[in-house]
């Protein structure tokens, strides 16, 4: 009973509060004004775009830099590893604002990477990292990697490393053994950590609001806008009540594809 109060109280209490001011329109009256101002307007239409490319593109880059850093990771004795699991941990030990701002300092047009490019020859005019998708891109890289770090990490811990032997006793190369027999284990905690990484960055606003520079407008900001500026809590209700049912679309299909082909390495 106390763990179904919790639930309430910090999940379906404020959804269905939410869902309820989604359908209050500007007049205070019930209707479907909220939402068919979703559908109907191109912009909200780019902010669900890059959105969702924002989201998608981190967690490529992620899994590309997560995946080999991980492997490196469960392949070292446990002392080694111990130690050098801190590095991934760090960033969790500082505000995700301040490592935003840290970031904007090395990358903006006068920052700590172009000077020293410039001071050293190697490029005439600043290059342009922040406030466009790429330095937006750095920033929540470099925020979302411990998420797939860790679970994949443990992932491949719990691999037993005498089916990599027996593979090998088998005539299987290194490479073979690799992708026939680690790679497949590994997959749920790939899968899990990839899915964790898309859905938070669905939500971002910190990152994309101060390395983006107003270029880079997802969901999140867009809210913040209708509440801050337009103080139309029905039409930021109604953004977050779409992207909760996308989001909780997106784990559906991914339960279903985990399901369907994850559990035949098993």
């Amino acid at each position: 009973m106390p763990g179904i109060i919790v639930l309430v109280v910090a999940l379906v209490l404020p959804i269905g509060v939410m869902t309820f001011l989604s359908f209050v329109g500007e007049a205070g009256s019930l209707s479907l004004e909220n939402y068919e101002r979703i559908w109907g307007s191109d912009v909200y239409g780019k902010v669900f775009g890059v959105t969702f490319l924002v989201a998608f593109l981190t967690t490529v880059i992620v899994v590309l830099i997560g995946y080999p850093l991980a492997y490196f990771l469960s392949q070292l004795p446990r002392r080694a590893a111990a130690v050098a699991m801190l590095g991934v941990l760090m960033p969790f030990w500082t505000a995700v604002l301040v490592r935003t701002y840290a970031w904007l300092a090395l990358l903006q047009n006068r920052g700590i990477i172009n000077n020293t490019l410039i001071h050293l020859g190697a490029i005439s005019e600043p290059l342009p990292l922040a406030n466009n998708l790429t330095g937006t891109l750095i920033g929540m890289v470099h925020v979302m990697l411990p998420f797939l770090v860790l679970p994949l990490y443990g992932s491949m811990k719990a691999v037993d490393p005498n089916l990599i032997c027996a593979a090998s006793n088998l005539g299987a190369k290194p490479s073979r053994a690799f992708w026939d027999v680690f790679f497949p284990l590994s997959l749920p905690g790939l899968l899990s950590g990839a899915l964790l990484v898309f859905v938070i960055c669905l939500g971002f606003y910190v990152t994309p609001a101060v390395l983006g520079g107003g270029r880079v407008i997802m969901v999140a900001m867009r809210i913040d806008a209708n509440v801050r500026i337009y103080s139309s809590w029905g039409a930021a209700s109604a953004l977050g009540v779409v992207l909760v049912l996308v989001t909780a679309a997106f784990l559906l299909l991914a339960y279903w594809i985990s399901r369907s082909n994850v559990g035949r390495f098993r």
